[in-house]
């Protein structure tokens, strides 16, 4: 008979929200989150599991869209809110940190997943906006968890505080993986290529909100989006505006030609395709032919082929629009989004627990509609043999992921760390 995980449920909300809220108000970008990894790591050292650092759990060498300039100017705020230094030091510049519990007994290696960064965008100050009035906003300008990121990274915990107490009944070895830099997908390759998944025989991840309402479960999502990120860098030659503008070469103008002409691509007839430029940065000065633009945007598609179509596309348009103009334009990826297919025998697992769990609805499937690094994560333990899947958690939301008003309901992040036992259950029951 395979006895049960026990906690005391509205301890662990209380705690679940208490650190929810302390990772709310210290919100930090993709590869820059020291403060945050910082936390979490000392909270599950305290818990008795042994911890991964830097190369253990990420092949650096296949890293997109970091920053090296900013790496010192973030540790730093990092040290400035309180980091621990020796922790900061055991990261080597490279966040996330994976935690491993032992029991000592034979059985299953499960990997559970919880991604920790934050998006590039300002917290509302409105009065009416909860994290505001309670005084937990971001105290980080221009960047916010408005994704639900930190209600993750909340659970994630908890489940690791259920684990250790219950660590007796347990069996096999249990990871938790808390991972940078999945908005702009720019880790999960890198994780995946680690090597540190490879032992997994069952991976669950768990998105919260994602336009499903509270209570509701979502087993297995569909459509998840390939995607490329990608930087174009036009670099031009300057020149007086009035009195030799034949002799510059525009970037900017480069650039602009360009973002018309992207998003003119025609959408294929085989299937959904995207393609969106966020942000263009260009220009030294009123009358100076612009010398340098930068270029950010991204491709979507429903398969790894439309979506090659339209990053072939977006190739092409730069060299012809760089060529048009005399500049010269360099094309860096920035992340990279594959597809995810769950396991049928893991989606059964998830629909046979919900109930259970705290759930009031239980949904077998729902299109997901955009991309998730997750992807190279489940490629990767599905290659190995293992199982894998990726579900929703709804809450009802204040406002749409990425919005400065986004916010929680809070009491759904209990549900989720039930559910993760649940399945730990289940599958022990199985064996």
């Amino acid at each position: 008979m395979v006895q049960r995980i026990t906690f005391d449920e509205q301890a662990l909300s209380q705690r679940l929200m208490n650190y929810r809220r302390e990772l709310h108000r210290y919100p930090e970008a993709a590869w820059c989150e020291f403060f945050t990894t910082s936390r979490i790591a000392g909270h599950l050292e305290d818990l008795g599991f042994e911890l991964f650092f830097s190369d253990q759990i990420i092949a650096s060498d296949t890293i997109m869209g970091r920053d090296e300039r900013a790496i010192a100017t973030e540790q730093q705020r990092a040290l400035n809110w309180g980091t621990d230094e020796n922790t900061i030091s055991k990261m080597q510049g490279i966040t996330g940190v994976g935690a491993l519990l032992d029991t000592g007994r034979e059985g299953p290696v499960y990997v559970f997943r919880f991604d920790i960064d934050a998006v590039e965008v300002m917290e509302s100050q409105n009065d009416s906006h909860r994290p505001c009035f309670l005084g937990f906003s971001s105290l980080s300008p221009g960047v916010a968890h408005a994704c639900g990121h930190d209600a993750h990274a909340a659970m994630g915990l908890g489940l690791a505080e259920v684990l250790a107490e219950n660590k007796e009944i347990l069996n096999g070895k249990i990871k938790l993986l808390f991972q940078p830099a999945e908005e702009g997908c720019r880790a999960g390759k890198a994780i995946a290529e680690s090597g540190w998944l490879d032992d997994a025989d069952y991976f669950v991840a768990a998105h919260i909100g994602m336009n499903v309402p509270s209570g509701t479960l979502v087993c297995d999502p569909q459509h998840f989006l390939c995607s490329s990120k990608f930087d174009l860098h036009f670099k031009g030659k300057p020149a007086h505006a009035g009195i030799e503008p034949n002799v510059g070469c525009n970037a900017l103008a480069a650039a602009c030609t360009s973002v018309t002409q992207m998003l003119a691509i025609p959408r294929h007839r085989d299937g959904m395709t995207r393609v969106n430029i966020g942000q263009l940065t260009s220009g030294e000065g009123r009358n100076v032919i612009p010398a340098h633009a930068v270029l950010k945007g991204e491709t979507r598609g429903e398969n790894r082929e439309l979506n090659s179509y339209m990053y072939q596309q977006v190739e092409q348009i730069a060299q012809a629009s760089a060529m048009m103009h005399g500049v010269r334009v360099e094309i860096q990826a920035q992340g990279e989004a594959i597809g995810l297919h769950n396991d049928p025998e893991m989606v059964d697992i998830l629909e046979s627990v919900g109930y259970g769990s705290g759930f009031t609805q239980v949904v077998r499937q729902k299109d997901f509609g955009a991309s998730e690094d997750a992807g190279y994560l489940v490629d990767r333990v599905q290659s190995k043999g293992g199982k894998a899947v990726y579900c929703l958690v709804g809450s009802d939301l204040t406002a749409g992921h990425h919005n400065g008003d986004f916010d929680i309901d809070e009491s759904r992040m209990l549900s989720g760390v039930k559910l993760f036992t649940s399945v730990i259950e289940k599958i022990q029951a199985q064996q």
